[in-house]
């Protein structure tokens, strides 16, 4: 072990002891983030105050984008590399959901606190936790709150921003709220599609076995189970969720399916995607209804080995911190990065429940360990022990 990351290491208990006096910062952020509705392509609000925070701690050309990122820059004491620190802004909830969060002990509870919201609130933080533990790096620190993450949004924010900007980006660092040993250094090869299923104004009802789309959709997701996929590279195809209908007694005239081809071979999503589109275009024509499909988000295999440098020091802090590393690889923001050529991985800070639910739960206690955890991170990134071959 360098002696370097072993220092590091040593220093991470009183890191994250110390960081427990920043409790009442957090939580204040936390809260303030969470209640501030983000659905994706709608992270304006969320987005004024992440840049606000970043101007109360004296970051220098703290601004948004075009595509609605928040950005903030800490200059560093010799400023010739830029580590770039992000958390995606949106959540999958809308401006119709209660935002309300509750504080308890031990939890704080409500929509999108561990996806993402204590990420940014984590980014609003840490130029406090930097300041309180006199921790003053060599390299400049980019503090960005991405937009346009989930789902339809396709990571355009955070790609954006590096096919754009003027500065150099040398690494990376995504932040998720959960989960607390998360660490995601490679993505997959993933395509997220919806068919959609229409009864044309022109359909015949008259003839024998018009059944309308429900059945339909029952008929496409039977020929999609029948797809042979492979063990090995792993492969699957992904059914999130099923629309049609109105009601009894009703016909129903439209449905969608949504589901994601998922596999460690691009060649295997592009086969898999490929079949599915006969399928559609064959059901299509013999049900005489309109049976499209369109890609709702992409990206291709890729990313860092297990013995990259970053990956091996993260995994000794990991170690050390008696954190249980949980390693998958990722599809969302740590996929701009893969596609760029820059050496990044997700981090998870706190462990949680329900993460996609109304009543979605973070702990508190581990938030603490996860933040040291990223400093410790940081510090290796910026004292170049992550530098070197692969």
């Amino acid at each position: 072990m360098q002696s370097g990351i072993a220092d590091i290491i040593e220093h991470l208990p009183a890191v994250e002891k110390k960081i427990h006096h920043l409790s009442d910062v957090l939580l204040a952020n936390l809260v303030m983030v969470s209640e501030i509705p983000a659905p994706t392509f709608d992270e304006e609000n969320r987005m004024r105050f992440l840049v606000n925070r970043f101007t109360e701690s004296n970051l220098i050309n703290c601004s948004t984008d075009e595509m609605g990122n928040a950005l903030g820059i800490l200059p560093g004491k010799v400023g010739k590399r830029n580590i770039l620190l992000a958390a995606h802004m949106d959540t999958i909830f809308d401006h119709s959901v209660d935002h309300t969060v509750t504080i308890y002990d031990d939890k704080v509870t409500g929509p999108g606190v561990g996806d993402n919201s204590l990420g940014v609130a984590v980014l609003a933080t840490l130029p406090a936790c930097l300041e309180y533990l006199h921790i003053h790096l060599d390299s400049n620190l980019i503090l960005m709150g991405s937009s346009r993450c989930l789902g339809k949004g396709n990571v355009q924010g955070l790609n954006f921003f590096l096919e754009n900007s003027d500065l150099p980006i040398h690494y990376g660092l995504c932040v998720e709220g959960m989960k607390l040993g998360r660490l995601s250094y490679s993505s997959i090869g993933m395509k997220m599609c919806e068919i959609h299923i229409e009864v044309p104004e022109e359909y015949d009802w008259t003839l024998f076995g018009t059944v309308g789309s429900i059945v339909t959709l029952h008929n496409v997701i039977d020929r999609i189970l029948k797809i042979p996929l492979p063990r090995k590279p792993r492969s699957r195809v992904i059914l999130g969720s099923v629309e049609g209908g109105k009601g009894f007694n009703k016909i129903a005239t439209k449905a969608v399916i949504r589901l994601e081809i998922r596999s460690e071979s691009g060649e295997i999503v592009e086969d898999i995607y490929r079949q599915l589109e006969n399928i559609v275009a064959e059901i299509g024509s013999d049900a005489g209804e309109e049976v499209n499909m369109n890609i709702v988000s992409q990206c291709s295999p890729g990313g860092l080995t297990f013995n990259h440098p970053l990956v091996v020091l993260t995994r000794e802090l990991m170690n050390a911190a008696k954190i249980k590393p949980r390693i998958s690889p990722s599809t969302s923001d740590l996929t701009a990065f893969i596609a760029h050529s820059i050496p990044a991985l997700t981090l998870g800070l706190t462990d949680g429940d329900n993460l996609d639910e109304m009543h979605s739960t973070i702990y508190i206690e581990p938030v603490y360990k996860g933040l040291a955890l990223l400093l410790g991170a940081i510090l290796a990134v910026d004292k170049g022990y992550c530098d070197g071959p692969q």
